[in-house]
Order: structure tokens, then sequence, then C-alpha cells
């Protein structure tokens, strides 16, 4: 979601919060249950689901193996919801032409770094950059700053269309009067 007045533009960051994290989850949680659910079974020899036939699982070494599975299904949960609850990545870009300053905020994981805040001056901006390259999730949008490197934008899990990731580059440029260079991945390197 994006907030523009002619002084100000901001940019609401979702974080963790979504449905599909939600999604992932429950299916994640169900599946360890199942899991827990039949290698328990396989250990007191009675069948404690009505879709398998636990019984008939030995526990050495397959019920211990399916239990495992079950028990780390439940950490890796747990990290889920946790990341869901604390909104791991979720935050804010406000750029203030009134100040000719730059906030750039997020959420991390509970601890010393659990507000991620970075601070300067519209100055400093070189250039809104986009990186185009194939892969997964394979655009994104960075802030160029003269001499303190690049801040991404857009987040990584943000799969947007080539034509949705020039319109954002080019109301960006235009608000903060810079230009947009495209990516060359010889700089990398």
């Amino acid at each position: 979601m994006t907030w523009r007045s002619k002084r100000m533009w901001i940019d609401l960051i979702s974080g963790s919060r979504k449905a599909s994290n939600f999604c992932w989850a429950f299916i994640l949680f169900l599946g360890s249950m199942g899991l827990l659910l039949v290698g328990i079974s396989s250990y007191l020899g009675r069948n404690l689901t009505s879709l398998f036939p636990s019984p008939e699982i030995p526990f050495f070494p397959q019920g211990i193996v399916v239990s495992f599975y079950g028990i780390s299904s439940i950490f890796i949960t747990y990290y889920l919801y946790c990341a869901i609850w604390w909104n791991v990545g979720g935050g804010y870009d406000r750029f203030d032409t009134t100040e000719g300053l730059v906030y750039i905020f997020r959420w991390g994981f509970p601890g010393r770094n659990r507000r991620i805040s970075l601070r300067f001056e519209l100055i400093a901006i070189q250039s809104i950059r986009m990186e185009v390259k194939d892969g997964i999730y394979p655009r994104r949008l960075y802030l160029e700053l003269l001499g303190q490197g690049d801040v991404p934008l857009t987040r990584t899990d943000e799969n947007l269309t080539p034509r949705q990731i020039e319109e954002m580059a080019i109301q960006l440029a235009s608000f903060l009067d810079v230009p947009i260079e495209p990516f060359d991945p010889s700089e990398r390197d």
C-alpha cells in the first residue's frame, strides 16, 4: 500500500503477516500432527488414526523416524507462527521532501536488532536502480546511495511483473527527481 502527497511518499511493507504464510503454517501444523500421531500409534501398537494402519508400522526404525519428522515439523511451524506474530520484514519506506530525509524501517526478530531503522538525506540518493535477471524472484528495486551502496526497496518474495517494477521505478524517480539506472551484472562481480 502506498500513500503519496506532493511532499511525502509512504510505502507500507506487509512483512510476514500474509494469508499465504498463515496457510503454509496451518498446513505444516496439520502434517506434523499426523506424522506424530502415526509415530505414537506405532509405539503403542494401537491404531489412533483411521486413515493409516499404524500398528503395522514397526516402531523401530520407521516409527522413530516418523515421530522425528513430526517433532521437527512442529518446531518449523512454531518458527513460522513466531515470524507471523512478530511481523518480521514489515515496516515502511518514507520519503519526506519537506525535511529532506528518507526513513526506511523494518521489523526483525526479537533481540538487539528488533527494530531496523535507516535514515539518510535525500541528497545522498544517486539514483533508482532496477535489477531484472533470471530466477525465482528476478525483479528488484534499489535506492543507490552516494558512497554507501544500495538499499533494497522491494521484498525478495515480491513477484512483480516487469511493467509493475518499471511503474514503481518511474513514479519514485519522478517524486525524488533522480535518474533510473538499469542493472549492470558486471558491477556485482
